[in-house]
């Protein structure tokens, strides 16, 4: 009986990573991706791929669930921070370049600051004190400015390393209304229930009810981008169908999703 329960325990042992490697292509995505997601799920599964279930947060909301268990396949964050989280805790078969963003400076669509000529231009290369005038206008005097949460969204670290650059972050941080991820952030402004707010180009551009007043410039603070990683399981080899979305999100098709959702792909 001893000898049949070890040979058991060696046959599982033995089956455990095929099994990992064929569990169900769950991906976990920067909530920043929500369109992107959508539309590349739908373009992979009709190129006969496997419909992939996506779960989108805050990238360090999603990167500690990944080191407490959560079965994700693909992990796609939105600073590079995370995923070198994922990466200590052994979790992480490989990693790639995938794509680029830009932080803008929102107020709620028609907004007077929209039509008053406080509006600079989008492409950033305004002066910091300029940036630094149209934030304190905008905020007033008891207005909060929408970020997320800076411990664990990335949208938010930008934001504050970007207002650390500027100089005023000591000042505007307890003005500031930390969410959980950027998507909220972005829709306390469209309600107009935040006079302004700091999040992704790409967010704003997917939200009618904003408008962009500036995009702050790279030198504020660390480029924004995103890799990709390919979670394993208990040792486990990675999954064949999680590394077939990955090289369709990062190939060709991929690109021209990011491009028409307001990012920029990055080669390998």
């Amino acid at each position: 009986m001893k000898a049949l329960f070890a040979g058991l325990v060696v046959l599982l042992l033995h089956l455990q990573p095929s099994a990992a490697a064929d569990r169900p292509l769950l991906v976990f995505a920067a909530a920043s991706l929500a369109e992107v997601m959508a539309d590349a799920s739908d373009g992979f599964t009709r190129a006969g791929g496997t419909a992939p279930k996506v779960s989108l947060a805050g990238s360090g909301t999603l990167a500690r669930q990944i080191i407490a268990g959560a079965p994700a396949t693909l992990f796609i964050s939105a600073h590079p921070k995370w995923v070198a989280e994922v990466e200590k805790a052994g979790l992480v078969a490989e990693t790639r370049p995938y794509a680029a963003n830009r932080i803008v400076l929102v107020v709620p669509a028609g907004s007077a600051a929209t039509t008053s000529g406080a509006t600079t231009s989008v492409d950033g290369d305004d002066g910091d004190a300029a940036i630094i005038a149209m934030i304190d206008r905008l905020l007033g005097a008891d207005g909060r400015l929408a970020i997320g949460d800076p411990a664990s969204v990335p949208a938010g670290q930008y934001a504050r390393d970007a207002l650390t650059s500027l100089g005023i972050w000591q000042r505007v941080e307890p003005r500031t209304a930390p969410v959980e991820n950027v998507r909220v952030a972005l829709a306390l402004v469209a309600r107009g229930e935040a006079p302004a707010g700091i999040v992704y180009a790409s967010d704003a551009a997917a939200e009618p009810g904003v408008a962009v007043l500036a995009v702050l410039p790279e030198r504020l603070h660390a480029p924004v981008r995103y890799p990709a990683a390919l979670i394993t399981a208990g040792g486990a080899d990675v999954s064949a169908d999680a590394t077939a979305f990955l090289d369709y999100l990062t190939g060709p098709e991929g690109a021209k999703i990011l491009r028409r959702h307001g990012l920029e792909p990055i080669d390998r």
